[in-house]
């Protein structure tokens, strides 16, 4: 039984603290779509989401009136297209994307995920023909968002893909040089990718999910901000168990908008995804969360463990309120999308080299990342592999979305609109690693991957 009690604080959760349910997003199974002919294909793909998720926008919009939690997003995730179009070609992916963005813009979500690839441990012909089709893709498109996975804690990093990677993000930069290198920002590179997550830009829809299902991504920064000016001043514990409380309140909000959903729609249930996903608004902060832990800025001495904290106590939490909990669950530390964040990089607090370390302990890794247009696409590729060693030896998934702007440089404030937000252009280490790069091969996976 939900109190009145509750109700109320809910309510003012919803009211002053942004509390709100970030997404709901249809995971859409694309492999009964597969066809030798490229038209059918897209055809076949075109009618299932378009018939799958007729109803989806409007029975987002529809809960969230009657319930009174804002429902920001609507999305749908599909299954890693270079499944989908092997043997088709590139600009047979090309195609696919467009139709995918065709049909996002039938159903009215604001983006479709899943044009991927999963190459952990080596590419298909398919693979290398989705991978390269990637710029042309998304720079073609408006709503259709891009990952490949190239490393897991049991396969290693396949360092050819992430060589390759370096060289798709500067051609997606270019290609979007006028709009601030967009493409970019739509695109994620993974170390352990989930299945089930609701997120853009990494979401799919996993091959070991059902036809469909609906999974819903929950945020509160603020609510925990909230909670935690309650217990200014208080212990580790004291603070540790607020987080904990706070989170599981966020998740029951998620979890009945998602049972609902799941009604309603006739679709079955998956996960609650209970990231805290902060917005460039005031109150929706990650990095108001620390300043209230004690610490002046992000990148400050002890945010790493701060960060620790957090994403541990708000699992804690979330796990106690549903049975469902997936996707990624913990912390984001987009730096475009959380005023904070960007106001610690610009008092000099916040570093490249800071950032990644904090990604040891968070959700996620370097998200949302603004960089001189000029760095070279071995040392992007040098970004990524730091990282994606830091998911496999972990055993967590880690991600990289960065983005070069072209005629930009260090000082230099981006904007990207929206949810994104806008983001300074931050420093990169002028070191090169070309040479480690150029290596090539698969780094073997660590020794505690054989669990046998």
């Amino acid at each position: 039984m939900i109190t009145h009690h509750e109700v109320l604080e809910t309510n003012e959760m919803i009211q002053h603290e942004n509390l709100d349910v970030r997404t709901i997003t249809m995971g859409i199974s694309l492999m009964d779509c597969m066809d030798s002919d490229t038209e059918k294909l897209k055809t076949k793909i075109y009618d299932k989401i378009t018939k799958s998720a007729k109803d989806l926008v409007k029975t987002g919009d529809e809960i969230g009136n009657e319930f009174g939690v804002p429902i920001v997003n609507k999305r749908i995730s599909v299954t890693p297209i270079s499944l989908v179009t092997s043997g088709h070609g590139q600009n047979a992916c090309v195609q696919v994307a467009q139709t995918l963005d065709r049909a996002a813009k039938e159903v009215g979500v604001n983006f479709i995920g899943g044009y991927s690839a999963l190459v952990q441990k080596g590419s298909t012909k398919g693979d290398i023909d989705l991978v390269r089709s990637i710029p042309e893709a998304l720079s073609s498109t408006e709503r259709v968002c891009s990952s490949v996975n190239v490393g897991s804690s049991r396969n290693g990093i396949n360092m050819n893909a992430v060589r390759k990677m370096g060289e798709i993000i500067k051609e997606m930069a270019y290609l979007t040089k006028d709009n601030n290198a967009m493409a970019c920002a739509k695109f994620v590179v993974f170390c352990n990718a989930v299945e089930d997550n609701p997120f853009m830009a990494g979401a799919f829809h996993g091959v070991g999910e059902r036809d469909r299902v609906i999974n819903v991504g929950v945020s509160g920064p603020g609510v925990v901000k909230a909670a935690l000016e309650n217990v200014r001043g208080a212990d580790f514990e004291t603070l540790c168990e607020t987080v904990k409380k706070t989170a599981f309140k966020i998740t029951r909000v998620g979890q009945l908008v998602a049972l609902e959903a799941s009604k309603r729609l006739g679709v079955p249930f998956g996960i609650i995804d209970l990231s805290l996903a902060p917005t460039p608004a005031i109150g929706d902060s990650i990095a108001e969360i620390f300043h209230e832990m004690g610490l002046e800025h992000a990148g400050a001495p002890g945010t790493t463990a701060a960060l620790a904290i957090l994403n541990d106590n708000v699992k804690k939490g979330g796990v106690m309120a549903s049975s469902y909990v997936g996707g990624l669950s913990g912390a984001f530390i987009p730096v475009s999308e959380d005023h904070g964040m960007i106001d610690a990089v610009n008092a000099g607090a916040l570093s490249l080299e800071k950032l990644e370390a904090m990604t040891c302990v968070c959700s996620v890794g370097l998200d949302m990342i603004a960089i001189p247009g000029d760095t070279p696409a071995s040392t992007i590729s040098g970004i990524i592999a730091d990282e994606m060693a830091i998911g496999m030896v972990n055993n967590k998934t880690t991600a990289v979305r960065i983005i070069p702007v072209l005629g930009a440089n260090v000082g230099d404030t981006v904007e990207f609109g929206g949810l994104l937000g806008y983001a300074p252009i931050m420093p990169v280490n002028k070191f090169g690693c070309e040479a480690f790069i150029k290596r090539g091969g698969r780094i073997p996976a660590p020794i505690h991957s054989f669990k046998n």
